[in-house]
């Protein structure tokens, strides 16, 4: 029985141009689970990670509008807030869709931990934007009394940015592992995990960052020693020369080819890059691991190689 990391893309979880409210993501995530559904009943041993970029920003949003009335929660507690909710409605649409199949599988969230370097050269250059947007005399205010990293984006206004620094180790993995272990099916490093850096003591101290999901989910793949890790997305193939009239659609990449389209710069950072980068570090990590890149009507069908695009 083959172990697998699926980690879903912001489409599994929003539909665009419609209200993000906390019913339409919930009836997005029971539309998901039917295509989760069809993975696990092919006899796979499922993890499940997420991102969560929309949903902490609106978030960190509410806190900041709200901090005259309640003291606004560090970004950290937000992190962990966007994992609990996620977490419940991926709990309920997907036994839901199960339940419907005669299928008693139970599905946990984990509220997770995942500690990053604090040397990490990240931090020196935090990028991230992150929560809403200001004026130059209110982000000015915002660095001198909090302290927080401030940039200007691309003429919208200014916005607070946080460092994307590497994940090192997942702190609650026996769990995860004891869950699956056990017939569970984990949600778990949903947004990538929440930051946290050891103190001298040893205990965990959470940190403003955002470690990227796809490259979370690797971790996990890797420590949970998953078979293959499937990055599910907006499109069904990596392609090179994207959006351009030699565009072309990958069915596989090798590790070497992989790494030669990200020296051409094919892939666009924040977007396809680090999905890729993480496919290429998981199958790097040990002969006979294999990740796919598809998107999530193909995942099915991209596991048994017949779509999307795998690496390997």
């Amino acid at each position: 029985m083959e172990k697998i990391v699926i980690a879903l893309g912001g489409n599994a979880l929003q539909e665009a141009g419609k209200p993000a409210t906390a019913e339409n993501q919930l009836e997005v995530v029971e539309k998901t689970s039917e295509y989760i559904a069809d993975i696990i009943e092919q006899g796979y041993t499922v993890a499940l990670a997420h991102g969560n970029g929309p949903q902490v920003g609106r978030i960190v949003l509410q806190n900041e509008a709200a901090n005259n009335v309640t003291p606004a929660l560090p970004f950290d507690v937000c992190g962990a807030m966007s994992q609990g909710y996620i977490g419940y409605h991926m709990q309920q649409g997907l036994e839901k869709v199960l339940r419907a199949r005669g299928n008693n599988t139970r599905v946990v969230t984990v509220v997770t931990q995942v500690v990053v370097d604090r040397e990490d050269p990240k931090f020196k250059n935090p990028s991230k934007p992150i929560g809403p947007f200001y004026t130059e005399d209110e982000a000015k205010t915002l660095e001198a009394e909090r302290g927080y990293a401030m940039k200007e984006d691309a003429g919208r206004g200014w916005r607070r940015v946080v460092a994307s620094p590497q994940p090192v180790e997942i702190v609650e993995l026996d769990a995860v592992k004891c869950l699956m272990a056990g017939g569970f099916v984990p949600v778990t490093v949903g947004g990538g995990g929440i930051p946290v850096y050891k103190d001298e003591n040893g205990n965990y101290i959470g940190t403003a960052a955002v470690i990227d999901k796809d490259l979370a989910s690797e971790r996990l793949a890797e420590d949970i020693e998953a078979d293959a890790l499937v990055i599910l997305t907006a499109v069904e193939k990596v392609s090179i020369n994207f959006n351009k009239p030699d565009q072309k659609d990958l069915d596989t990449m090798t590790v070497a080819e992989a790494k030669q389209y990200i020296a051409e710069g094919h892939f666009a950072p924040g977007s396809m890059l680090p999905k890729v980068e993480a496919a290429l570090k998981f199958v790097e990590s040990k002969p006979g691991r294999r990740a796919v890149i598809t998107s999530l009507d193909k995942a099915v069908e991209a596991l048994k190689g017949h779509a999307g695009t795998t690496v390997k």
